[in-house]
């Protein structure tokens, strides 16, 4: 909780997916609150997110989790000097709600804006206090929607430079519908996690794609998992199904490492939501990790990245457009 004379902080809007999210965060990277809503409940019914779901309850959540940011820091919007917003990749809809909110707030209120990439904003979730790692450094972004191996040179988004990408899905992807062929509820990836706990990840041999360079394929081990349990009785797969999780896990998290371990890099970080995946952080135990609450999507790592990216005037951001694919 903030004290008493709070000034000049960046307010963070986040809105690119299923969780509606705001921060207060410092100049100096203190979080001086952050709160997220999730749609995770709205979407379990239809196995995964619904943009449209998303985007009308985007519309309903993002004045009231502002004003509990605010409330969380012991701010007004008098305290703010900037505006942050995701402007993208994510769910174009999605997105422009939390641009139009933010377009809205800063010229009513005479502020600067900032159009954040939602990438850079998890590889900033890093250079947040108490953490606050300094780039060299080589970093796995993987999430639900992007996979990539980064060689992070600054702070700024044009110091951060592609190894390698996915070539079909991300890794959050592969967890996700991965879960879903289990029969696991929506979210997929943190229930795999859970069920996999119970299993032997030496049970199955499910393959890791090579692909050249650093990058990542794993649309194969989709299919694999899936010609499995077609083979397997519902009684068997019933009782399988820890180790059926525990397996595939293995074989995703196999195909990160190895990749991260190709590029030879002497420090490494990670980042994303499936860098809260219990098995990648055990298997990269030097690895620095983004705290757990920061590896999902959430506003204080939008915040954190508007530092280190152009400010925007009204003549600018009056003609911000969201985007829904990374350039």
């Amino acid at each position: 909780m903030a004290g008493p004379g709070i000034t000049g902080v960046i307010l963070g809007i986040e809105t690119s997916c299923d969780e509606t999210a705001a921060a207060i965060v410092t100049h100096e990277g203190e979080i001086r609150s952050s709160i997220v809503s999730s749609q995770a409940e709205l979407h379990a019914k239809y196995g995964g997110v619904v943009p449209e779901v998303a985007s009308r309850r985007h519309l309903e959540l993002v004045t009231p989790v502002i004003k509990e940011a605010l409330t969380g820091a012991a701010a007004t919007l008098d305290d703010v000097e900037t505006i942050a917003v995701t402007a993208g990749p994510g769910l174009i809809g999605a997105l422009l709600v939390g641009v139009s909110a933010a377009k809205a707030l800063a010229w009513a209120r005479k502020l600067p804006l900032v159009a954040v990439d939602h990438l850079h904003g998890h590889v900033a979730s890093l250079f947040l206090e108490p953490l606050d790692l300094q780039p060299p450094f080589t970093c796995l972004l993987a999430s639900g929607g992007h996979t990539l191996i980064l060689d992070v040179r600054d702070r700024a988004w044009k110091g951060v430079s592609v190894l390698g990408t996915t070539l079909d899905d991300a890794a959050g992807e592969a967890f996700d519908k991965g879960a879903r062929l289990l029969g696991l509820p929506y979210p997929g990836g943190a229930a795999l996690d859970r069920l996999a706990r119970d299993g032997d990840p030496e049970a199955y041999s499910f393959p890791v794609a090579r692909v050249p360079g650093l990058d990542f394929s794993f649309s194969g081990l989709k299919t694999a998992l899936l010609y499995t349990v077609r083979d397997l009785s519902p009684g068997e797969l019933e009782t399988r199904r820890p180790d059926l999780a525990a397996s595939y896990q293995r074989a995703i998290v196999r195909a990160l490492v190895e990749r991260l371990e190709a590029t030879g890099a002497g420090r490494i970080a990670i980042v994303g939501g499936v860098a809260a995946n219990s098995e990648l952080r055990a298997s990269l135990p030097e690895a620095v990790a983004a705290p757990l609450q920061l590896c999902t999507d959430n506003a204080a790592m939008i915040a954190s990245a508007a530092r280190y990216t152009e400010v925007l005037d009204s003549r600018a951001y009056l003609t911000l457009d969201a985007y829904a694919s990374a350039a």
